[in-house]
């Protein structure tokens, strides 16, 4: 089966979600937030780099329940930035991250 190509937007909202959640992870290990959340370290590692831009929605779940993110939080942190509602709801994925 043939994947039709990311398109830019895609991409960049990959990059966006990997980074928000090597931001959620802190100082946890990479190793025990894969485990906790049942995937291969190497498939966080993808995310967290933008490798994998289009997870599927069960390993988001997974890792974003380990992390104590909520999904509503995650979407509005990694939707389009020029998007004025959800710029003003990822405000609540950062506040998230910082309590």
């Amino acid at each position: 089966m043939v994947r039709t190509p990311l398109t830019p937007a895609e991409v960049a909202r990959g990059q966006r979600l990997g980074a928000l959640l090597r931001r959620a992870r802190g100082n946890r290990s990479m190793l025990a937030t894969a485990l906790d959340a049942r995937v291969s370290p190497e498939t966080l590692r993808k995310i967290e780099t933008g490798r994998v831009a289009t997870p599927s929605f069960s390993t988001i779940a997974a890792i974003a329940e380990v992390l104590g993110l909520s999904l509503d939080a995650v979407w509005a942190e990694i939707s389009e930035p020029e998007c004025a509602v959800g710029a003003q709801i990822g405000h609540s994925a950062r506040e998230q991250l910082t309590s």
